[in-house]
């Protein structure tokens, strides 16, 4: 059986013949404007669209992202008309197109001449035709089929100066990542024996000794599906690894074809940043010219403005620092979430202008016109099915008009002082089966940490643990199960050499294949932290223990012995009563501290103040729900101010010289005031 089989190891790769853009050409502000799919419409509704485009500030649009069987209706048959008419309407009207290839909705065709292409989900249940999503990535017919599409695309669209950039694809790994179908199966044996050599080496990697597991021949190995108890967990650790490199190779097979016809022109896909679990975006981050981020807010959520600073963030750290793009978000509701809850009035430009505040150069939107039928029919767009009279066409139009407005902010970039790290092998890891408690999935205490110095205007980038930390602060690691040895090194120089390192607990514990490092935990970090972890001491649901500090924590405890730390805060009560709490240990030049609780709310923002104090990091007291971000380029800070509260902030500039209202171009003394629900971007020379 042939199938097509990725790559087994993190190799970091250009394959690049010519350097392309690393923006999209032609740009002279920022960019503005969504996926369009007028395939639901007639001709006349292009033209009424493509004007209200105009009218509301759009110079960029996604097109043909669904749009394979229209393109393909039978295989190798070929209709190119509805997109040349639709690139020649949007070109005459001075619109740009990012031009998307359609390999995420396979047509009917293709499902019913290919079944060993569809994909079979980990309890074996084979999925059919109907929805969107790819098939199995692993599927040589898949492969043929998609290249073939985009090399069709390629040749007639390369030249185009209406197509501005390439879209390959829609978020891969949604709405299902990994399949356990033949060809998959295949193609992980393949990986594996690149990866490890031989049975003997992966024998010992996946601990197969345990449970009687060893292998003797590679075609014993399988996808690991579901078994009467908990399967190898090293096993399922492998399998994401793999999943994430076949999605990736789905990806540069097709952008390679590209590559060939269009040399210079940006080719990029939509990444899900924080919110797509089966993807390891620092590795697909070096495949794309340009990173692109989906985001939508989680509606019932009331702190959902920082989670969307957080995903924010972490796409800019994947751009290392560079522009990117705000390929998809809503103007209002969704239709997937249990309950859908409008954007109330303001909020569109808050949420889009916070992904411009923290490096995105283009906001757009899922999508232009809202759909009459099919599955996001009540998925919000930026022109309602209510039309032009509506609050939110107004505020669509208005928003394009202040993001014009912005365009001197173009290009400019975003310092932070801080790091949190994010290894989502770590997590994948973490979150399987059987660990000590349930408690310890890793991103609440991301997303705990990462509230606390939002809270206190503190700038955020995300790093790997083996990255260059050298630029920080203070580096901060609340997850982090998962370590293998070099990392840990890495870790290890950055505090002597001056550095400032907070760990949470329930870090350091295994190496690269989720075996536990020899000796007391948290063996890749014992040395770093100065302490030994004699046994981990989970808490009751309903237990709540108090520190000598005053502090109170939850779900979480351990029996410490400090080899060289000083104990911060002891526990007074629990199960760990009178052992140490929170520590310090002075390593080098510099320290790292260890949480061995869940702190929560101020108890863990005041400890935060005290290490960052320490760090030399700035710390600004900020109205409550006011964020504060500044990108700066040569010879301008550009403050932005964001008000989330329901009433007026008030704050000082602190700015070296008088600032401007960069979107009014009125002048601006001592302090802002940011109206309630509103924001304000000040202009100021860089001191």
């Amino acid at each position: 059986m042939s199938t097509f089989v990725p790559p087994a190891h993190a190799e970091r790769r250009s394959n690049r013949s010519e350097a392309p853009a690393r923006w999209i050409p032609g740009t002279a502000a920022l960019r503005y404007g969504g996926d369009y799919n007028p395939e639901q419409w007639s001709r006349e509704v292009w033209v009424e669209d493509i004007a209200l485009m105009r009218e509301a500030g759009v110079n960029l649009v996604s097109v043909g992202i669904f749009s394979w069987v229209l393109l393909e209706p039978r295989e190798g048959e070929y209709d190119f008309s509805f997109l040349d008419d639709l690139i020649g309407l949007l070109g005459d009207a001075g619109i740009d197109v990012d031009l998307g290839t359609p390999t995420a909705a396979p047509p009917a065709w293709f499902w019913a001449k290919y079944p060993e292409a569809h994909p079979v989900m980990r309890d074996g249940t084979r999925l059919g035709f109907g929805s969107r999503g790819m098939v199995s990535p692993s599927s040589p017919e898949y492969r043929r089929a998609a290249t073939g599409i985009t090399e069709q695309l390629a040749r007639r669209y390369a030249q185009n100066p209406t197509v501005v950039m390439w879209h390959i694809h829609n978020e891969y790994g949604a709405p299902i990542s990994d399949s356990y179908d033949d060809y998959s199966v295949a193609a992980f044996r393949a990986w594996l024996r690149a990866r490890y050599g031989t049975l003997d080496a992966l024998n010992a990697a996946w601990g197969t000794t345990f449970w009687g597991q060893s292998y003797g021949e590679w075609s014993e190995i399988d996808a690991p599906r579901l078994s009467a108890s908990v399967s190898n967990q090293a096993q399922r650790l492998d399998f994401q690894r793999f999943t994430s490199d076949a999605l990736l190779a789905c990806y540069v097979a097709e952008r390679d074809v590209i590559r060939e016809y269009a040399p210079s022109t940006p080719i990029t896909t939509n990444f899900m940043a924080t919110n797509c679990p089966s993807i390891d975006y620092w590795k697909w981050a070096e495949e794309v010219d340009i990173v692109a981020n989906d985001h939508y807010l989680v509606a019932e959520r009331r702190d959902n403005h920082v989670l969307l600073s957080m995903d924010a963030d972490f796409t800019r750290s994947l751009a290392g620092g560079k522009p990117w793009i705000l390929m998809e978000h809503s103007t209002s509701a969704v239709n997937w979430q249990p309950r859908n809850i409008a954007k109330r009035p303001g909020e569109l430009a808050r949420n889009s202008l916070a992904h411009t505040a923290r490096g995105a150069d283009a906001i757009m939107f899922f999508q232009f016109r809202a759909s009459r039928f099919g599955a996001e029919k009540f998925h919000s767009a930026m022109l309602p099915h209510a039309g032009t009279g509506t609050r939110l066409w107004r505020e669509v139009v208005q928003f394009g008009a202040d993001l014009g407005a912005l365009a001197a902010v173009q290009g400019s970039t975003v310092t932070a002082s801080v790091a949190i790290v994010w290894s989502i092998e770590s997590f994948w890891a973490l979150d399987l089966e059987w660990r000590p408690s349930v408690e310890l999935g890793h991103r609440e205490r991301i997303e705990a940490y990462y509230a606390a110095l939002w809270s206190l205007g503190v700038t955020v980038d995300f790093v790997l643990p083996g990255h260059d930390l050298s630029g920080y602060d203070a580096v901060i690691a609340p997850s982090l199960y998962l370590l293998d040895a070099d990392s840990a090194a890495n870790l290890d120089a950055y505090v002597s050499g001056g550095g400032t390192l907070l760990v949470s607990y329930f870090s350091g514990i295994v190496a690269e294949n989720d075996e536990v490092y020899p000796g007391a935990s948290p063996g890749a970090l014992r040395d770093t932290l100065g302490l030994e972890i004699h046994e981990f001491l989970p808490l009751y649901a309903d237990e709540t223990v108090t520190l000598s500090d005053g502090r109170s924590s939850t779900a979480w405890s351990e029996d410490i012995v400090l080899t060289g730390a000083s104990a911060v805060a002891e526990y007074s009560s629990g199960p760990a009563s009178g052992r140490p709490a929170i520590t310090r240990n002075e390593r080098g030049s510099g320290a790292a501290w260890y949480v061995s609780t869940k702190l929560v709310g101020e108890d863990l923002r005041s400890l935060i103040v005290t290490v960052l104090t320490e760090a030399g990091t700035a710390i600004a007291e900020l109205p409550t729900d006011l964020e504060v971000v500044v990108r700066s380029n040569e010879s301008t800070d550009f403050s932005f101010f964001i008000n989330h509260a329901d009433a007026a902030a008030t704050v000082p500039l602190r700015l070296a010289a008088a600032g401007t209202d960069a979107i009014t171009g009125e002048p601006v003394g001592a302090d802002v005031t940011v109206p309630a629900a509103g924001f304000r971007v000040i202009a100021s020379p860089r001191a």
